[in-house]
């Protein structure tokens, strides 16, 4: 079947805390969702825990499944938390220290004198060299000497590693001699994962090429074991569809390119968080979006302007940089399970979080430490259950866990509540500054889109401190990063760097890999296409601006120059240097199902709640989220309840249900 043809379509999400899934049902324009906890375990349990569910809330056989969308964080954590697999690195010879030598710069946080480079993912003694030199215009300088590679293959075998990456001089100028070195190793070291850089980052920058490749190596094998695991897994279940998994540039891809490349699913489940949420604004009439979405271990924060989302080759993941293209967002250690202490009389909230397991204290999971969620508990944020009545909070181990945090500040429990609350809002307004402030947008103009499950209880503070008046709640915020694997095409983007290389044979040759490529996603002709893209710098500038290529040299320096006066103010009278091309292919699938709200009959409480504002404790009006239809409003201070999350409108906003669904809440201006 044709990735271009309907049937039934889940989508699942896998988070630090819960397990998300959406399914839509094509024929009957029905859209089910569903929350289970997450299994750090062992993923695939929730991940099928969560098939299951899907298939059970629409009453569907397995057999009427056409598609299975995935966002996984298994890259993410691997990469993250230093494990993977052992590797090795084989390289030109005379640049075994590329990866130790690095930058020369220091993390932007880090102090100049403290800090200490962190440990290469490939010590040094795993790096082998092979002879073979080739000039950054192709030319071929010393050719391979083929006994070099065996004697590298035999001293890989002695160390006993899992994978190997191959990153040779300037091979995405002339990858011959880099294939033949990968065909070598994996002909002599059978079970052995070999990556090569070409099929990883063919560019410039030899550190960050490395990089690049020996992370994809090290988190291949796992990757590779996981994704086959739920293929098997839903065979076994009866499910013959495509796996689909979700990217870190925004789009999906079948199961065998991310076993080839599994870096690109590095950002995958925020990525379809920003897709999804793009989906909502439009369907809502908003175009410039702040999105911010707060799980349960951290918070990725994303702008966007005129509906576009914007994509970087200067993304970081952990302590390593990834030039791969991904979602232009930031991600901090801020969330619903963001653990508070105190340390030297100092209160701090986070990074550290609680998890799934044992998670807030609230939860009755063993978790003692107070978290986020617990700071909402306490101040009567949240309801007495979770997750349509399948997850009960416990308020008396919420406040016992705040109160700890209380005593030796000398603050009363509701003010040490606020106090948590305060901190990581503000940890979270930073970053929203670096994605609009420091890029020349002002926050005032955009309306901010909080989504997750802790974002709605967020949302209106932040607006509040950022001075924005329009907050956008979507129909499913907690779910809402698999709305997005919905949303999302299938996507690959296709680069070289061309020093002096004919560009337009450059682009031909990018542009046939792209089509032979959505041929092997199973994607009609019609519903194909490919945008040429420049990434340009002016000389002696050490980072590019990506452009579309407006046809030729002369049109595309035009773009770039405009583009670099947008973000930085300055044009320069230098040359303009290109120095990578880039095909990005898009594989459109069909649009997901939008269903829209029946006209509402008025908004009516359905009970009422004690909250301890800040300005007072009173009882405050509780709402459900499925009994309000298009136009229905109210004014704050409320809560609305649903199943997936839970909203607050504070004093001095009001609510208004849209036809799309989506909540809009309004600050008073008076």
């Amino acid at each position: 079947m044709s990735l271009s043809e309907r049937g039934l379509i889940i989508a699942v999400d896998i988070g630090g805390t819960f397990t998300d899934v959406t399914v839509q049902d094509a024929a009957t324009s029905r859209v089910m969702r569903a929350k289970t906890p997450s299994t750090p375990g062992d993923p695939s349990e929730a991940f099928l825990t969560g098939v299951a569910l899907a298939l059970k809330s629409v009453g569907a056989k397995a057999d009427a499944v056409g598609r299975v969308l995935h966002g996984t964080t298994v890259a993410t954590n691997l990469i993250l938390e230093g494990k993977g697999a052992s590797a090795a690195l084989v390289t030109t010879a005379g640049f075994r220290h590329v990866l130790e030598i690095g930058r020369q710069d220091i993390p932007r946080a880090a102090n100049l004198y403290a800090w200490i480079k962190p440990a290469r993912p490939v010590p040094p003694r795993n790096v082998l060299e092979v002879t073979e030199r080739v000039g950054p215009g192709g030319a071929v300088l010393t050719p391979l000497d083929e006994d070099s590679v065996a004697v590298a293959a035999g001293r890989i075998r002695e160390l006993g590693v899992a994978a190997v990456a191959v990153c040779l001089m300037h091979s995405f100028a002339h990858p011959a001699h880099e294939r033949r070195v990968a065909d070598l190793l994996r002909a002599a070291l059978p079970g052995v994962a070999v990556t090569a850089s070409v099929d990883v980052l063919p560019e410039v920058r030899e550190y960050e090429r490395s990089l690049a490749t020996v992370l994809n190596a090290r988190v291949m094998p796992a990757v590779s074991a996981y994704v086959g695991q739920l293929e098997t897994r839903l065979q076994a279940a009866g499910i013959t569809a495509p796996l689909l998994l979700m990217q870190s540039n925004g789009g999906v891809a079948g199961a065998a390119t991310v076993r080839r490349a599994p870096l690109v699913t590095a950002l995958s489940g925020p990525a379809a968080g920003v897709v999804g949420a793009r989906a909502v604004g439009a369907a809502a009439r908003f175009s410039d979006l702040i999105t911010v979405d707060i799980g349960g271990t951290s918070a990725d924060i994303c702008l966007m302007k005129d509906g576009q989302v914007a994509l970087t080759q200067r993304g970081r993941v952990g302590v390593w940089p990834l030039p791969l293209p991904m979602v232009d967002m930031v991600t901090i250690g801020a969330g619903g399970g963001s653990i508070a202490r105190v340390e030297d009389g100092a209160l701090l909230v986070g990074p550290i979080s609680a998890g799934s397991r044992p998670g807030p204290a609230c939860y009755g999971n063993g978790g003692q430490a107070a978290t986020v969620t617990d700071a909402h508990v306490v101040l009567g944020h949240l309801p007495a259950s979770l997750l349509g009545g399948r997850m009960r909070l416990n308020p008396a181990l919420a406040a016992a866990a705040v109160r700890a945090v209380a005593t030796p500040l000398n603050l009363s429990l509701h003010d040490a509540a606020r106090g948590i609350l305060a901190i990581a809002d503000s940890t979270m307004i930073g970053a929203i500054r670096v994605v609009s402030v420091e890029r020349g947008h002002d926050p005032r103009n955009f309306a901010l889109m909080p989504f997750g499950g802790a974002g709605p209880l967020h949302g209106c503070a932040l607006a509040e401190m950022l001075d924005i008046n329009t907050v956008l709640i979507p129909p499913a915020p907690g779910v809402l990063c698999a709305d997005g694997l919905l949303a999302a095409d299938l996507r690959a983007e296709f680069t070289r760097s061309v020093s002096s290389m004919d560009v337009e044979a450059v682009f031909a040759e990018l542009e046939a890999d792209a089509q032979n490529w959505l041929a092997s996603e199973a994607i009609a002709e019609a519903d194909r296409c490919t945008e040429r893209v420049a990434l340009m710098c002016y000389e002696g500038q050490g980072g590019e601006l990506a452009v579309p290529w407006a046809g030729d040299r002369v049109a595309t320096e035009a773009a770039f120059a405009a583009a670099h006066d947008a973000l930085y103010g300055f044009t320069l009278i230098s040359a303009v240097r290109l120095v990578t091309v880039r095909v990005e292919a898009r594989g459109l699938l069909p649009e997901p199902v939008r269903p829209t709200l029946s006209p509402g009959n008025g908004a009516y409480a359905a009970g009422s709640a004690v909250v301890h504002w800040a300005s007072g404790t009173e009882h405050t009006p509780l709402y459900d989220r499925d009994a309000l239809g298009a136009g229905d409003n109210f004014d704050g201070p409320a809560i609305v309840t649903q199943l997936d999350t839970t909203t607050l409108v504070p004093p001095g906003w009001s609510a208004e249900a849209h036809a799309s669904g989506t909540l809009i809440l309004r600050r008073s201006l008076g």
